[in-house]
């Protein structure tokens, strides 16, 4: 097959795009410039897509001699990732970058390009696992779980998978750095990347509040309705979030406080307890099926809520164009804006059943 191997200048992608030139595909190395005024140097682990990563992806592709190209998506990436991310904080929602970027920038625009160009699949270092059964794919969970990324591309349609490869999808992170260490790549113990890649100093808050500007509105007792206090912007919270409320005073009960919801019109932030975090129903729109095979029925599953943990056993049901997702145990800091998964349990790795976008919480 000809692969489009997407290299951003880690080890992940480095070694997915050996592993198929291994595998014997005719592979061309490309890596994607997302910044229209990209950072020289990394901080660290805190950025990507830098020039110094596009660097580190070329003298990887003239290691494995293949082929090696720059693309600019600076403009759909600013305007797909970048302002929908700042109009869903706007809006009050929390929204998840990296789903965005895979759905709208490696899977849509890079794929449509590749496959305008002849290629048959576009590779990357995502750890997730990708079958295909009985005619239609299967996405899976990874075998390494604390690195396993099928979160973040639940919202890929079977159209897209059926182009994609995860050749990490069976391996340990720890095995795959000693592999690019034996294969002379220079990447082997390069830092990974976290927090948001266009947010590189990880101040999330002062990010949005420079896009967004001050909007004053009131922290308010949920329970009581008294007026805690006054802050710049419903753009500066989450639902869950315990830091950072700019709160003064303690609740009576020396308790820590929580977002419980936001309220972008009124610029309300609700705060209380624990406790009433916790979800009995979860509404969610948008629904997108991986395998093709939309949900059938009442299903007994596992919904996982964030990209790093908040899962619960529940009972989920698709109804008029929703999904209805009731867990069966306290699930808490679920956020609208964010993506709901279902995986259906498998003892050789949890299987993708269906995502969508959380709406609404009851």
């Amino acid at each position: 097959m000809r692969v489009l191997a997407a290299m951003s200048g880690g080890v992940d992608s480095a070694v997915a795009a050996a592993r198929a030139v291994a595998a014997g595909h005719d592979v061309v190395g490309v890596h994607l410039a997302l910044s229209a005024k990209p950072g020289t140097l990394r901080t660290g682990s805190r950025g990507c897509c830098t020039v110094e990563d596009a660097h580190d992806a070329r003298r990887v592709a003239d290691i494995l001699g293949i082929p090696f190209y720059v693309w600019d998506f600076a403009e759909r990436f600013t305007e797909d990732v970048v302002e929908d991310f700042v109009a869903e904080y706007a809006a009050g929602r929390t929204p998840n970058p990296c789903l965005k970027c895979n759905e709208r920038i490696k899977f849509e625009a890079l794929l449509d390009k590749a496959i305008a160009l002849g290629f048959d699949a576009v590779s990357t270092g995502h750890y997730a696992r990708l079958e295909t059964v009985d005619g239609h794919p299967q996405l899976r969970r990874a075998v390494d779980l604390a690195k396993d990324q099928s979160y973040v591309l639940a919202s890929l349609t079977p159209e897209q998978l059926a182009h994609a490869m995860f050749p990490l999808g069976d391996s340990l992170k720890a095995d795959v750095r000693t592999e690019a260490g034996e294969r002379g790549l220079a990447v082997a113990e390069k830092p990974d990347s976290y927090d948001i890649c266009f947010i590189p100093d990880g101040d999330t808050r002062a990010f949005l509040t420079d896009k967004l500007g001050t909007r004053p509105g009131a922290l308010v007792d949920d329970a009581t309705g008294a007026v805690l206090g006054v802050h710049a912007g419903v753009h500066g919270f989450t639902v869950g979030q315990r830091h950072g409320l700019g709160i003064d005073a303690p609740a009576p009960d020396g308790r820590p406080r929580y977002v419980l919801s936001l309220e972008p019109v009124q610029g309300t932030v609700r705060v209380g307890p624990l406790e009433r975090l916790s979800v009995r129903e979860i509404v969610a729109g948008r629904p997108v099926w991986p395998s093709g095979r939309e949900l059938q029925g009442t299903v007994e599953c596992v919904a996982q809520v964030r990209a790093h943990g908040g899962t619960a056993d529940v009972i989920a049901s698709f109804v008029d164009g929703e999904l209805l997702v009731r867990p069966n145990s306290d699930l808490r800091g679920v956020a609208p804006g964010q993506a709901v998964v279902l995986y259906r349990p498998d003892p050789e790795g949890d299987v993708v059943l269906g995502s969508a976008m959380i709406s609404a919480t009851r």
